[in-house]
């Protein structure tokens, strides 16, 4: 029991260690509507990892972009993360390619793209609804087509 405690107290402190650095973000809706944001950036394979778990809040006008470094399929889940999440997953354009609405929080059912994508932003449940986003809106930042 003691070696299992341990194990544990050492990954959350590992985890602990995973620091995030921030920008802003425009999501611009099919009616032209621009949203500002300002987003956590998940890059390397630890941010990746950890993306949001643990967290008990986030404020309405931010979220986590995930940056894979390359166009791929990508499969999430909500495993240890305790906020209910929208995500939209986006092209190398920034394209939001498909959307995935209130995924349920500590579910480790896969959330899958369904097609090559290579980013995927995660907002608070409900932000998808209330902003009306849908395939084909955009996403913009200096990381994602150097806007």
């Amino acid at each position: 029991m003691a070696l299992f405690l341990s194990l544990v107290l050492c990954a959350v402190a590992a985890l602990a260690d995973v620091t995030f650095t921030t920008e802003r973000m425009r999501l611009v809706t099919a009616d032209s509507k621009s949203h500002e944001l300002t987003v956590e950036l998940a890059i390397d394979a630890d941010q990746r990892e950890q993306g949001l778990m643990f967290r008990r809040s986030m404020a309405p006008d931010h979220g986590m972009l995930f940056d894979f470094g390359e166009t791929r399929r990508v499969m999430m889940w909500m495993k240890n993360t305790h906020l209910a999440l929208d995500m939209l997953f986006a092209d190398k354009r920034g394209v939001v390619r498909t959307v995935h609405e209130n995924a349920v929080p500590f579910s480790e059912a896969i959330i899958d793209s369904r097609e090559p994508v290579a980013f995927v932003l995660e907002l608070n449940a409900g932000t998808v609804k209330r902003l009306g986003i849908k395939p084909g809106d955009r996403l913009e930042s200096a990381r994602i087509g150097g806007n």
